[in-house]
């Protein structure tokens, strides 16, 4: 039966309450579980995040699993300390492994003790990736807003007290290689090689023993084009041979590349006469249909000088949901990944956040309000910059919250003049810089680049991100807190 955490303290455990966390530490590690030993000290809080992490079970053959039988697993306290820590600490699963195994305070945190731990009580590499993929962004979502309620709670004045929330968006980078359609083409062909000669191996089916051979053969051909330079010679003639050179080269590629297709599409017909997994059948007409659509924009662009339209490029075939993302700015042409939109408050909490798939800045500004007002209707100002205005974003922030501070584009009016030159606009105008901090913390813990695979890992990846770094800024406080009242109040020098 899994359990959110075992009631019963074991003989030699101690109490999560008790854990001494060393308050002059400057490491992320303290910050971290002091949050987390906050949420789980206070009784109001505890009990909220304990029953939304009660919906934290795996998935069972039809729909979710009885969370009451079957074998314990591990318990949901657990994952979310581990989560938090993965995060928090812009860390890999192996690190996460051995501090888990092996750090002292964090495993008081998972509710083992030292002297009377013993083997059983050992987290398996596995176990871990397994438990910590059970999260859902909507989970982590309802789990966030109980996170920034008990930081608001030591940070506001009045529960009512007005929030100023500040909005800018990012980019996440996704695990990839820069893509070019030669690449793109070369891992269609090995991807669908080594699935269709693992096949022929399992069914015993000859004619793909020397798979590996032929891998490397069209590698081959995949650098002799990547060697291939266009020439800058003044002399046309050189220039053209080059040119010809080079369109000879990917000819070389683009029949090879036919050849193997023909193959595996006649071995994929072969392998159904035995008992294939669907599973593996759908990854190979995929792959089929990436290596068709790269051969053509190959030879389009290469062979006939067209201009493959962007609509029309993939820019990964593992993280399909990558984006080639231009933002402008200084010494960074492009970036591949997907854009993430924040709303932060006065107090450095993220309220909300939006992975924006094929959206830009001004298609989500009045959405991301809404939720955020949703969540937190205490909400009286936003900022944003220019990249969110739109003449209807204007008009549908302004009928949402009383201040809106989204500067327009292009020569004002006298009446926008004037209403940019107000006081107040410029006193939030200016303060809404320190949304970067926000945006600089996530990406240094853990949000710069995602190693999870598939746009539900994406997500999942960025909604543990926010909590995380909110229990982190939570756990700040509190370490502020108590700094200020051990030093009690300053006394001028007499």
């Amino acid at each position: 039966m899994r359990q959110i955490i075992n009631p019963q303290l074991q003989f030699g455990e101690q109490d999560i309450s008790a854990i001494w966390l060393d308050p002059k530490s400057r490491d992320d590690i303290p910050q971290l579980l002091r949050g987390l030993q906050h949420i789980y000290t206070t009784p109001a809080v505890r009990e909220r995040v304990f029953a939304i992490l009660a919906e934290v079970i795996p998935d069972g053959v039809n729909g979710k699993a009885n969370a009451g039988t079957g074998r314990p697993g591990m318990e949901q306290w657990k994952i979310l300390v581990l989560g938090v820590l993965r995060l928090g600490l812009n860390t890999d699963y192996d690190r996460i492994h051995e501090l888990a195994n092996q750090h002292t305070t964090i495993r008081q945190m998972l509710g083992h003790t030292g002297w009377a731990d013993d083997e059983s009580n050992r987290y398996q590499l596995q176990t871990i990736k397994d438990n910590l993929r059970l999260f859902t962004p909507e989970i982590l979502d309802r789990i966030n807003q109980e996170v920034v309620r008990a930081g608001h709670q030591l940070v506001k004045k009045s529960p009512d007290a007005p929030l100023q929330v500040r909005v800018d968006s990012f980019v996440s980078k996704t695990d990839v290689h820069f893509p070019t359609d030669i690449n793109l083409l070369w891992d269609a062909i090995r991807k669908l090689i080594e699935i269709i000669a693992g096949l022929c191996d399992d069914v015993g089916i000859a004619g793909w023993r020397q798979s590996a051979y032929q891998l490397r053969q069209f590698k081959n051909l995949y650098r002799q084009i990547q060697r291939l330079k266009h020439s800058t010679a003044k002399d046309a003639d050189k220039r053209a041979a080059k040119r010809e050179d080079i369109r000879q080269a990917h000819r070389d590629y683009l029949v090879r590349a036919e050849e193997l297709l023909t193959r595996v599409r006649e071995t994929r017909v072969q392998v159904l006469l035995f008992n294939v997994p669907a599973r593996l059948l759908e990854q190979i007409d995929l792959y089929l249909s990436d290596a068709e659509r790269q051969i053509d924009q190959i030879s389009r662009r290469v062979l006939y000088g067209q201009i493959i339209p962007h609509a029309e490029k993939v820019f990964s075939l593992f993280e399909r949901h990558t984006e080639w993302i231009v933002k402008g700015k200084a010494g960074v042409l492009v970036e591949l990944g997907l854009r993430v939109a924040v709303v932060e408050d006065q107090y450095r909490f993220i309220l909300y956040h939006q992975v924006m798939e094929k959206t830009t800045d001004d298609q989500v500004a009045v959405g991301l309000i809404e939720q955020a007002k949703k969540r937190f209707p205490t909400i009286a100002s936003a900022s944003f910059d220019k990249g969110f205005h739109s003449p209807a974003n204007q008009t549908a922030l302004a009928a949402l919250i009383p201040k809106v501070v989204l500067p327009r584009k292009g020569k004002l009016s006298q009446a926008h003049r004037e209403h940019e030159h107000d006081p107040e606009f410029i006193h939030l105008r200016h303060q809404h810089s320190a949304v970067e901090s926000a945006i600089n913390a996530l990406q240094v813990h853990g949000l710069d680049r995602c190693p999870d695979h598939g746009i539900d890992g994406f997500k999942r990846y960025a909604a543990l991100a926010v909590v995380a770094r909110n229990i982190q800024r939570l756990g700040a406080i509190l370490q502020q807190q108590e700094a200020d009242r051990r030093r009690g109040p300053y006394q001028l020098a007499a």
